[in-house]
C-alpha cells in the first residue's frame, strides 16, 4: 500500500497506476477501476480510455510538457507528476502550469521520489496529493505543512507576494507617513 497524503490528510489510494508492458500494452484491470496511465498510453489509446466506465488519470514524467494534456484535462480525474529523483525540480513547474496556465481543478499528485521535505513547496505549486516514497511515515510527514507559516513569493495558494499582502492590510498613508482616513 502506498503512502498517500491527499488534501493534507492520510488517505486510501483508490487509483491504480498502470505500467505498460514492453510492447506498450496496459495490464488488464477491472473495467470500473480508476486508473492512471503514462502520457504515451493516453495519447495512443485516448478514445478507448475515455469510453471505459472507470475514472482516468495521466502521469507526466519530469521531461514531459503539461501542454500535451491541455485540451484533455476535462476528462482527467488526476494528473500525476513523476519526480524521478528528489533533486529534479521540473515537476514543480508542471504543477504551477497545470493550475495557473491551464486552469486544472482536479487532483494534481506528486509521485516518485517524493519526501516529507518537498511537501510544503509542492503544495504551494498546486499539488494537493502526494505519494511518499517507501519508508516515509505519512502521519509524521503531515507536520511539514505547518513548519513555515509565511512565504515571501507568490504561490498557487496565495497569488500575491508578501509585500502586496502587507500593503493591502495596512492603512493608507500620505507622502509624509500620516494615516489618511
Amino acid at each position: 500500500m502506498e503512502n498517500l497524503i491527499k488534501n493534507r490528510i492520510v488517505a486510501t489510494d483508490l487509483w491504480l497506476r498502470l505500467e505498460p508492458a514492453a510492447d506498450g500494452a496496459l495490464p488488464q484491470v477491472a473495467a470500473a477501476s480508476d486508473i492512471i496511465v503514462p502520457l504515451a498510453a493516453w495519447q495512443g489509446q485516448r478514445r478507448k480510455l475515455v469510453a471505459r466506465p472507470g475514472r482516468i488519470g495521466v502521469w507526466l514524467d519530469s521531461h514531459e510538457d503539461p501542454a500535451a494534456l491541455a485540451d484533455d484535462l476535462r476528462f482527467l480525474g488526476v494528473v500525476a507528476v513523476n519526480f524521478p529523483r528528489m533533486a529534479d525540480g521540473r515537476g514543480y513547474s508542471t504543477g504551477r502550469l497545470l493550475r495557473e496556465r491551464f486552469g486544472y481543478r482536479g487532483e494534481v499528485r506528486a509521485i516518485g521520489d517524493v519526501s516529507r521535505d518537498m511537501l510544503l513547496n509542492l503544495s504551494r505549486c498546486g499539488f494537493d496529493a502526494f505519494v511518499l516514497r517507501p519508508g516515509e511515515d505519512p502521519q509524521a510527514a503531515l507536520a511539514a505543512f505547518n513548519e513555515i507559516t509565511e512565504s515571501y513569493q507568490a504561490t498557487v495558494e496565495r497569488p500575491l507576494p508578501l509585500f502586496r499582502r502587507r500593503d493591502l492590510a495596512s492603512p493608507e498613508q500620505d507622502g509624509a507617513g500620516k494615516v489618511t482616513p
